[in-house]
């Protein structure tokens, strides 16, 4: 029993010694947690001031981001928009492309565009009196163009013409094979236009000797010159020239200077005309002014004459004026007969 006193007393004591420390413990770590605490406070305080700080900093930029961003948004809603408009350029314009393969791959389409191309160079560079189009022959052919010069060399047809199927043919083929076959055929379908055109368009005394072939189409022009001589053999002898839109252009400035050199040559004449008429006019008025020169001496010798006669005149008159008139007879005239009833005063 005294033993179990003993234990349970030591454990009593150890219960309050523990508590004891507890306590104690307790109040350490409260001073130590209100100091820790104050700490904090100040560290949080500080943190909250420094995060603040970065937040209106952050807040600042993220303001200017938002602006910068604004105006970058429209910026590139413009140049979506500048995109949108090429776009729908670039539409269009593969629009216009397919039609002008339609166009181009029609025989007939093909040929009314060679013509419409041919009248805008013409009428850009002649006057209206110096061509005609779909001038009609008196064989009965329609060339699409005729240049009204004089004789020589006199009319000269333009026709246009466009070889493309062949041409394509030409540049499309990848063999030797393929690349002589497709010469073969431009050449003969050249050779067929160049023909056509001089039994056609080339009338002894109605046009010119020689007619011209019009390609609307400088490729096809160079590759012609390039690697086609016979054909441009054949054509000078057919005398047939083959021209481009460049060439053409400068064939028709040629033209030009010769009919401008024709209208002055017709002008020099009718001045010619008019100067002949200007002389005669000139020696009619020689003549008369000889006429008139003569009546004026006539009209001078008169006037001569009656000056002397009017001088003559003013001399007696002034005798008489000298003459003094007396009373009695002394500045009488001496023609008057005498008064036969008063006789004589004796001065």
């Amino acid at each position: 029993m005294e033993t179990e006193m003993w234990a349970i007393l030591g454990a009593a004591a150890v219960v309050v010694l523990v508590a004891i420390l507890s306590a104690m413990i307790g109040n350490a770590r409260s001073a130590r947690m209100r100091e820790l605490l104050i700490k904090f406070e100040a560290t949080q305080s500080a943190m909250t001031g420094t995060v603040k700080d970065r937040l209106e900093a952050v807040q600042s930029q993220l303001g200017d981001g938002l602006k910068n961003s604004d105006r970058t948004i429209g910026e590139i809603r413009e140049r979506l928009a500048v995109i949108d408009v090429a776009q729908q350029n670039l539409t269009d314009l593969s629009k216009q492309v397919v039609g002008l393969q339609d166009i181009l791959s029609n025989k007939q389409a093909r040929g009314a565009f060679g013509e419409v191309q041919l009248k805008d160079i013409v009428e850009n560079a002649l006057a209206p009196s110096a061509y005609g189009f779909q001038v009609t022959l008196s064989n009965g052919k329609r060339a699409d163009c005729v240049i009204q010069l004089p004789n020589p060399p006199g009319p000269i047809a333009i026709d246009a013409k466009f070889p493309l199927e062949s041409f394509k043919a030409l540049h499309r083929a990848k063999e030797d094979a393929q690349r002589v076959a497709a010469g073969r055929a431009f050449s003969q379908d050249m050779a067929k236009h160049i023909n056509d055109i001089s039994e056609k368009y080339i009338l002894p005394g109605e046009t010119a000797e020689s007619a011209l072939m019009f390609l609307p189409s400088e490729a096809v022009y160079a590759e012609l010159h390039a690697n086609f001589p016979n054909v441009v053999e054949q054509s000078y002898r057919a005398r047939v020239w083959i021209v481009s839109p460049t060439t053409l252009m400068a064939t028709l400035n040629t033209v030009r200077a010769v009919l401008r050199d024709v209208q002055m040559r017709e002008q020099a004449g009718v001045i010619q005309v008019e100067v002949q008429k200007m002389l005669k006019d000139v020696h009619l008025l020689d003549g008369r002014v000889d006429k008139l020169q003569k009546h004026f001496a006539l009209g001078t010798t008169d006037i001569s004459q009656i000056r002397t006669s009017t001088d003559k005149i003013t001399r007696r008159s002034q005798k008489i004026l000298e003459v003094e008139l007396d009373e009695g007879g002394a500045g009488a005239d001496p023609l008057d007969p005498p008064n036969p009833g008063q006789p004589p005063e004796i001065s």
